[in-house]
């Protein structure tokens, strides 16, 4: 568990409300940039999808952002997949050469 000096206070608006956390300092711009990439996609649901409240976009927001870290993790999936066929096929051809 980290000690209190390892984490910053942080006051980070999301959509229309502020919330105060505590990060680790290493993680602090990281968590920087989702929340502004959280406040762009905001703004763009509330372009595409006028009338809704905070909430709906935010929820929308939530699922954009999960299916995109899915998707991220099924390339990075297929990525290995394919690293591992590419040294597989390497190595046959190498044998083959030999």
């Amino acid at each position: 568990m980290q000690t209190s000096e390892e984490l910053i206070a942080a006051a980070l608006l999301i959509g229309d409300r502020t919330y105060r956390i505590k990060v680790a300092i290493k993680d602090e711009e990281a968590v920087r940039k989702t929340v502004k990439i959280i406040n762009e996609k905001i703004i763009e649901f509330k372009t595409q999808f006028a009338g809704k409240d905070m909430q709906d976009y935010i929820a929308m927001v939530l699922l954009w952002y999960a299916t995109e870290q899915s998707n991220a993790t099924s390339r990075t999936l297929a990525n290995a997949s394919i690293d591992s066929r590419l040294s597989e096929i390497e190595k046959t051809i190498d044998g083959v050469i030999s």
